[in-house]
């Protein structure tokens, strides 16, 4: 009977998040980046801040805007915006994604970034998300010292 009661808590779930992936729906997100949890060639320790909203332009297929900062050494040191897309695969929640990055540093620098990333969508409700991504900020004017490496958790919302 619990495995019966399992298999059938889990297929619900699975076709409630199937639901959200349906072309024309919206997704806003907020995400907590860094923490520690990043590397990259010039900071130990970072703490990093970003706001997603995107349509899906077909099922599955989710186009976003981005928006965000990167705070260390005790104040804000890049501010950057971008767009990605992203696919997302039904019957398991993950999501593959890549775009590119405006990057304006605090000492006048700009970068261009490749931005690919890998994630899962939790679903906490038939609206709400918990995703954590590991992502790869990847430099095109210095790879080997501007790159970064890293893991980020999001709060999402689909409607």
């Amino acid at each position: 009977m619990k495995k019966t009661l399992l298999i059938f808590t889990m297929l619900v779930a699975s076709l409630s998040a199937q639901a959200q992936f349906e072309k024309g729906k919206k997704y806003v997100n907020a995400s907590l980046a860094s923490a520690g949890l990043s590397y990259s060639d010039y900071t130990k320790f970072a703490l990093g801040f970003s706001a997603e909203a995107g349509y899906f332009l077909n099922d599955d297929w989710m186009a976003l805007a981005e928006v965000g900062f990167d705070y260390r050494n005790s104040n804000v040191q890049q501010v950057y915006v971008g767009a990605k897309g992203r696919y997302y695969i039904e019957q398991n929640g993950l999501f593959l994604g890549a775009g590119v990055r405006l990057l304006h540093e605090y000492k006048g620098h700009n970068d261009f970034q490749l931005t690919p990333e890998v994630g899962y969508c939790f679903f906490v409700n038939k609206h709400l998300t918990i995703e954590p991504v590991a992502y790869f900020d990847m430099s095109l004017s210095d790879f080997s010292h501007n790159s970064k490496v890293g893991l980020k958790i999001g709060l999402g919302y689909y409607f």
